[in-house]
């Protein structure tokens, strides 16, 4: 069986320039980096009004069987090529930091990728680079500022921000730093993010040109002076400097499909501590290009399609289509209790006991936020008919229909079912679009709102520091934001162990931070980490390139 490197190395990859004609960008908005890679000049798109139907695509709660997210989005691009639509796929970038690690990339799977994968899992184009490079330009005019004097009145105790690197490396989680002496700074306990967690990247993917990037990174927060006054990069007189580092980074990313269907990829922020969606100015560039614009979000639905609807499409004002929902017999019955050795056998008794999980995914789509969707099951060989005819019978009773998908083997034409599904919902099924609450709500309000409506708990518990802060954010006039959950992707409740659909919980937040360029108010229910540590075995041990400077091992 080939890996998949090696299937994205079996392709011949056509000429970008011939793939931007395709989608109708002009020559003048094309960038080449080499000879099949682009950044698109969204500036010069012609806007004539035109804008195709929005399609995203989501998950189950994810478990170490696995889902199949991107590969199932891509597939579906594919698969709606094969029947003669004009599809444009937005996906995000890949961090290093997972690449080199134990996750893998995400520029999808088998027969179902995107393509160069090497490029595009390692440095592509520099993007994940100047968002680093950004994020620590502040850092450091912020040290300096103290440095120099501190005329602000910066509390250096009461810091916020972090340099970061895109690379897991727990070694720099918490370090002291200004030491040897007064010439070199002042000491202090500090850290690193990774590149994705840091809020440049946030604000990078919800800005709608380099305007509205400028104007928000000058309200990214960055400490707080003696008087407890927030402190941000306009003060710092940094964002004008930041956004000269970001200047090309903000233009989304051409490449192509293994089938040679037009992908946008650009950005990729955490779905824990942010949003999880790749741009806003990616997302609307497929849509102007395409008469179907597929995208997906970060984790299960609960997290990702959760910050899609309530954050992405709140600020840029998308309206979604259609949504697809992925799912596995084998992820169901891990909900059900089995054990990851346990799954190659037809049990539909821990299947059945795993459906509320995707059924609870289903009904918030619908109900909650007045979605179109369609469930696709992304099959594999120890599929019985029998556990996909259960799938079908409870989606069914929802009014949900379901499509399996097998792009991973077969390509775009393992994906013709759902395709052909997903135009009809786009044509014949009407979107009641709608966020899960509405900003005037007071921020517990919104906290709350989640909480019940989409996890299905009982109610909200804040620890005392969480209601300490949340006082300073309503004091400093972020109450009108949206909030953003970070919270365990295992469960619906902010417990990892509580599988499938647990109900009568209570969701404990424990901290709240602001990410005022981002817009929005980061809600900690755990411990989530920022910089994330390699395993024993790292992927990057497989890694090599051989004589030729051909890249192997790469997944």
């Amino acid at each position: 069986m080939l890996t998949d490197i090696e299937i994205a190395q079996s392709v011949e990859m056509k000429p970008i320039t011939e793939i931007a004609e395709k989608a109708s960008i002009p020559v003048e908005a094309l960038e080449l980096y080499g000879k099949y890679k682009a950044k698109i000049d969204f500036a010069q798109i012609k806007n004539d009004g035109k804008e195709g139907k929005l399609i995203l695509v989501t998950a189950i709660t994810p478990t170490p069987a696995g889902e199949g997210k991107t590969t199932t989005t891509i597939g579906l691009a594919d698969g709606m090529k094969k029947i003669g639509k004009n599809v444009v796929v937005a996906l995000r970038e890949p961090s290093l930091g997972p690449v080199f690690g134990v996750k893998g990339g995400a520029a999808g799977g088998g027969y179902a990728q995107v393509v160069p994968m090497e490029d595009i899992n390692l440095h592509f184009t520099g993007d994940f680079h100047a968002i680093g490079a950004a994020n620590n330009l502040l850092a450091a005019m912020l040290d300096n500022h103290i440095q120099q004097g501190n005329t602000l009145g910066i509390d250096v105790k009461k810091i916020v921000w972090k340099r970061c690197v895109d690379m897991n490396d727990r070694q720099l989680r918490n370090v002291i730093d200004g030491l040897g002496g007064a010439v070199n700074g002042v000491p202090r306990e500090d850290g690193f993010d990774i590149t994705v967690a840091s809020e440049v990247m946030a604000v990078l993917c919800l800005a709608s040109s380099i305007t509205d990037l400028k104007e928000r990174l000058g309200k990214i927060v960055v400490a707080y002076t003696y008087d407890d006054k927030p402190v941000t990069a306009a003060d710092i007189k940094a964002n004008g400097a930041m956004t000269a580092l970001l200047k090309d980074a903000i233009k989304p990313n051409l490449v192509q499909t293994l089938e040679g269907t037009p992908a946008i990829i650009h950005g990729g922020p955490f779905a824990n501590i942010a949003h999880g969606c790749n741009s806003v100015i990616a997302t609307k560039a497929a849509m102007k290009l395409g008469d179907y614009a597929i995208t997906e979000a970060g984790f299960g639905a609960d997290l990702g399609a959760e910050k899609f609807f309530d954050i992405k499409c709140r600020y840029a004002g998308l309206k979604p289509d259609a949504c697809v929902i992925v799912a596995t017999v084998r992820a169901l019955k891990m909900h059900g209790g089995l054990a990851k050795t346990e799954l190659g056998s037809e049990n539909l008794d821990a299947l059945l006991r795993g459906m509320p999980n995707l059924l609870r995914h289903v009904d918030n789509i619908k109900n909650v936020y007045g979605v179109p969707s369609v469930v696709a099951i992304n099959r594999f060989p120890t599929d019985t008919e029998a556990e996909l005819k259960l799938i079908y019978d409870k989606c069914k009773e929802l009014g949900v229909n379901v499509c399996l998908s097998e792009v991973w083997g077969k390509g775009g034409d393992g994906g013709i079912e759902l395709a052909k599904e997903v135009v009809r919902l786009c044509d014949e099924e009407k979107t009641e679009f709608r966020c899960c609450y509405g900003t005037e709500l007071s921020l517990e309000e919104k906290i709350e709102a989640i909480v019940k409506k989409v996890y299905r708990g009982k109610g909200v518990a804040l620890l005392p520091a969480a209601k300490k802060q949340l006082a300073r954010l309503k004091a400093h006039g972020f109450d009108n934001l949206p909030v953003c959950m970070a919270k365990t992707q295992y469960s619906f409740s902010d417990d990892p162990a509580l599988l499938c659909a647990p109900e009568d919980f209570t969701v404990t937040v424990k901290n709240l931070k602001v990410s005022a360029g981002a817009g929005f108010v980061v809600v900690l229910t755990g411990d989530i980490m920022t910089m994330p540590g390699l395993p024993k075995v790292p992927a990057a041990e497989k890694i090599d390139v051989d004589e030729n400077g051909k890249i192997i091992g790469l997944f």
